[in-house]
């Protein structure tokens, strides 16, 4: 079984998306199918259900992942004893993000970082993605995915990843406030909005109300953009939120987006004090951040 295939597997299983992986591979996608397409042979299983618009792994897949992934460890473990390398980095880097970033946009970084830094030991921590900058600042993440607020703190590098637009969304069933809503011009303060807590998203949510000169009923302020969508799902509400929560969330079903003027999408990108970017650790997450930068 060739290594190589592994590492394709591997990537692929993280990105779900042919293109994605062989861009970071640096094959064709076509190339990259060939070499799947070997690896399934081997196994004498089909690992992934692809079609034009997704890629899913199958049970024997699920099966083959860690597998693969402590294949991939140990032999490279063996290169890094045999070559006597004193330079592999080591050590611990704490990262925060939210929970939808930790599947739409970490794995993308982390497949790569893994590759490129066997050795480095990730701890992750979920939350609302409004705390990630604060967590930072309070030494209590080494490096974060965050939106990038109005006014960046003096001491915050940031370096963009990704533009995330943010949508209105209503329930797609009955709801109380349904027939208001399909008005010519709805009477806003009759319908109940949830909205962010705090962070970028609210900022963005606040100055969009300005442009619609609307006043709103505020039902709910929510720490957390997929709580927003899971509320608006049950009809308690119309909400504001990220299209990628939307969009990945699993009762997006029930919801639908609202044709509206836009709200003015924010940057998403990772986030570490400057006093850092010296640390080795965190400057190999930055390099590899800057370089999804540079490709997109």
């Amino acid at each position: 079984m060739d290594v190589k295939h592994l590492q394709f597997f591997i990537h692929l299983c993280d990105s779900k998306n042919f293109s994605k992986t062989a861009a970071a591979m640096h094959i064709s996608p076509s190339a990259l199918s060939r070499q799947i397409q070997k690896l399934e042979q081997e196994a004498n299983q089909q690992l992934f259900l692809r079609d034009n618009r997704s890629v899913v792994l199958t049970p024997a897949g699920k099966k083959l992942l860690p597998i693969a992934m402590r294949i991939l460890s140990e032999w490279q473990q063996y290169q890094s004893q045999a070559d006597a390398s004193e330079n592999e980095l080591r050590g611990e880097l704490r990262l925060f993000c939210s929970v939808t970033a930790s599947y739409s946009h970490l794995p993308e970084l982390l497949s790569e970082f893994r590759i490129r830094h066997p050795f480095i030991e990730l701890k992750l921590s979920t939350g609302d993605p409004a705390q990630a900058i604060d967590k930072v600042l309070l030494d209590e993440a080494d490096i974060a995915i965050s939106a990038r607020p109005e006014q960046l703190p003096a001491k915050i590098a940031f370096k963009a990843i990704s533009e995330v637009p943010l949508s209105v969304i209503a329930p797609a069933g009955v709801s109380s406030f349904a027939e208001a809503l399909q008005k010519e011009t709805p009477d806003w303060h009759a319908i109940p909005f949830i909205v962010p807590e705090a962070g970028t998203a609210r900022e963005r949510a606040n100055t969009w109300f300005r442009q619609m000169k609307i006043k709103p009923n505020i039902y709910a302020q929510v720490s957390g953009h997929e709580a927003i969508v899971s509320m608006v799902a049950l009809g308690c509400g119309v909400g504001i939120a990220p299209d990628v929560v939307i969009n990945n969330s699993p009762v997006r079903e029930k919801i639908e987006k609202l044709r509206l003027a836009p709200i003015k999408p924010f940057e998403l990108g990772v986030c570490s004090l400057h006093s850092q970017l010296d640390n080795a650790l965190v400057r190999a997450l930055w390099d590899i951040a800057e370089e999804k930068n540079i490709a997109n």
